[in-house]
Protein backbone atom coordinates (compact mmCIF):
# COMPACT_ATOMS: atom_id res chain seq x y z
CA UNK A 1 0.00 0.00 0.00
CA UNK A 2 1.13 3.49 -1.34
CA UNK A 3 0.06 6.82 0.13
CA UNK A 4 -0.01 9.62 -2.54
CA UNK A 5 -0.22 13.14 -1.96
CA UNK A 6 -2.39 15.29 -4.56
CA UNK A 7 -2.25 12.80 -6.50
CA UNK A 8 -4.34 12.82 -9.96
CA UNK A 9 -7.54 12.46 -9.46
CA UNK A 10 -10.06 10.59 -11.64
CA UNK A 11 -13.50 11.30 -10.58
CA UNK A 12 -14.80 8.44 -11.70
CA UNK A 13 -12.59 6.12 -9.70
CA UNK A 14 -13.26 8.50 -6.47
CA UNK A 15 -16.98 8.69 -6.67
CA UNK A 16 -17.26 4.73 -6.79
CA UNK A 17 -14.75 4.26 -3.67
CA UNK A 18 -16.70 7.19 -1.96
CA UNK A 19 -19.98 5.38 -2.44
CA UNK A 20 -18.53 2.25 -1.30
CA UNK A 21 -17.00 3.42 1.38
CA UNK A 22 -20.31 4.95 2.70
CA UNK A 23 -22.30 2.49 2.11
CA UNK A 24 -24.52 4.01 -0.88
CA UNK A 25 -25.76 2.98 -4.25
CA UNK A 26 -23.26 4.54 -7.17
CA UNK A 27 -24.78 7.28 -8.81
CA UNK A 28 -23.99 10.40 -10.03
CA UNK A 29 -20.19 11.40 -10.76
CA UNK A 30 -19.24 13.92 -8.63
CA UNK A 31 -16.48 17.06 -9.98
CA UNK A 32 -13.87 15.66 -7.42
CA UNK A 33 -10.82 16.68 -8.94
CA UNK A 34 -12.29 20.23 -9.41
CA UNK A 35 -13.54 20.87 -6.34
CA UNK A 36 -10.38 19.66 -5.11
CA UNK A 37 -8.18 21.88 -6.96
CA UNK A 38 -10.55 25.07 -5.51
CA UNK A 39 -11.23 24.29 -1.56
CA UNK A 40 -8.68 21.74 -0.26
CA UNK A 41 -4.96 22.00 1.24
CA UNK A 42 -4.25 19.04 0.25
CA UNK A 43 -6.24 15.40 -0.43
CA UNK A 44 -4.23 11.97 0.15
CA UNK A 45 -5.28 8.55 -1.44
CA UNK A 46 -4.19 5.39 -0.53
CA UNK A 47 -3.17 3.23 -3.40
CA UNK A 48 -2.95 -1.13 -3.70
CA UNK A 49 -1.36 -1.65 -7.37
CA UNK A 50 -2.43 1.87 -8.46
CA UNK A 51 -5.71 1.13 -7.27
CA UNK A 52 -7.48 3.78 -4.97
CA UNK A 53 -8.31 1.76 -1.65
CA UNK A 54 -8.48 5.23 1.00
CA UNK A 55 -8.60 9.03 0.66
CA UNK A 56 -9.19 11.68 2.61
CA UNK A 57 -9.14 15.57 2.20
CA UNK A 58 -8.30 18.26 4.04
CA UNK A 59 -9.76 22.08 3.50
CA UNK A 60 -8.63 24.97 5.38
CA UNK A 61 -9.80 28.54 6.67
CA UNK A 62 -6.36 30.00 4.68
CA UNK A 63 -4.72 30.28 8.66
CA UNK A 64 -4.83 27.88 11.39
CA UNK A 65 -7.78 26.09 10.93
CA UNK A 66 -8.06 22.71 8.89
CA UNK A 67 -10.48 20.67 8.17
CA UNK A 68 -10.88 16.64 7.73
CA UNK A 69 -13.17 15.37 5.43
CA UNK A 70 -14.34 12.66 3.12
CA UNK A 71 -12.45 9.81 5.23
CA UNK A 72 -13.21 6.71 2.80
CA UNK A 73 -11.56 3.29 2.30
CA UNK A 74 -13.02 0.47 0.30
CA UNK A 75 -14.50 -2.32 2.50
CA UNK A 76 -12.67 -4.93 1.28
CA UNK A 77 -9.71 -2.97 2.83
CA UNK A 78 -11.40 -2.35 5.79
CA UNK A 79 -9.56 -2.79 9.28
CA UNK A 80 -6.16 -2.50 8.14
CA UNK A 81 -5.36 0.89 9.69
CA UNK A 82 -5.70 2.04 5.78
CA UNK A 83 -7.78 4.95 7.33
CA UNK A 84 -5.49 6.36 10.25
CA UNK A 85 -2.14 6.55 8.11
CA UNK A 86 -4.35 8.86 5.56
CA UNK A 87 -5.77 10.80 8.64
CA UNK A 88 -1.71 10.88 10.01
CA UNK A 89 -0.93 12.01 6.35
CA UNK A 90 -3.05 14.56 6.06
CA UNK A 91 -2.56 16.14 9.55
CA UNK A 92 1.25 15.85 8.62
CA UNK A 93 0.34 17.65 5.78
CA UNK A 94 -2.15 20.30 7.69
CA UNK A 95 1.06 21.00 9.74
CA UNK A 96 3.82 21.53 7.55
CA UNK A 97 1.58 24.15 5.90
CA UNK A 98 1.32 26.10 9.26
CA UNK A 99 -2.25 24.96 10.30
CA UNK A 100 -2.39 25.08 13.87
CA UNK A 101 -5.75 23.18 14.52
CA UNK A 102 -7.39 20.28 12.44
CA UNK A 103 -10.91 20.03 13.12
CA UNK A 104 -12.83 16.91 12.11
CA UNK A 105 -16.82 16.08 12.46
CA UNK A 106 -17.90 12.65 12.61
CA UNK A 107 -20.86 11.03 13.74
CA UNK A 108 -20.67 8.79 16.80
CA UNK A 109 -19.99 5.34 15.84
CA UNK A 110 -16.89 7.17 14.81
CA UNK A 111 -15.52 8.12 18.20
CA UNK A 112 -13.03 5.24 18.48
CA UNK A 113 -11.14 5.76 15.31
CA UNK A 114 -10.95 9.84 15.12
CA UNK A 115 -10.42 9.80 19.22
CA UNK A 116 -8.48 6.78 19.65
CA UNK A 117 -7.19 5.64 16.85
CA UNK A 118 -6.14 8.90 15.46
CA UNK A 119 -6.30 11.30 18.56
CA UNK A 120 -8.50 13.76 18.14
CA UNK A 121 -9.44 15.25 20.91
CA UNK A 122 -13.60 15.12 21.43
CA UNK A 123 -15.00 18.61 21.78
CA UNK A 124 -18.78 20.44 21.36
CA UNK A 125 -19.97 20.85 17.93
CA UNK A 126 -22.98 22.21 16.47
CA UNK A 127 -24.42 21.49 12.82
CA UNK A 128 -27.21 23.80 11.11
CA UNK A 129 -28.99 21.96 8.19
CA UNK A 130 -29.23 24.26 5.11
CA UNK A 131 -31.33 21.89 2.75
CA UNK A 132 -33.21 19.03 2.78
Amino acid sequence: MELKVRFPVDDQVLSTLHALAFGSAAGDVQPWAARLERHALTWVGAFDNEQLIGFVQVCWDGGAHAFVLDTAVHPDHGRRGIGRLLVARAADEARAAGCEWLHVDYEPHLTDFYVGACGFSPTDAALLRLRG
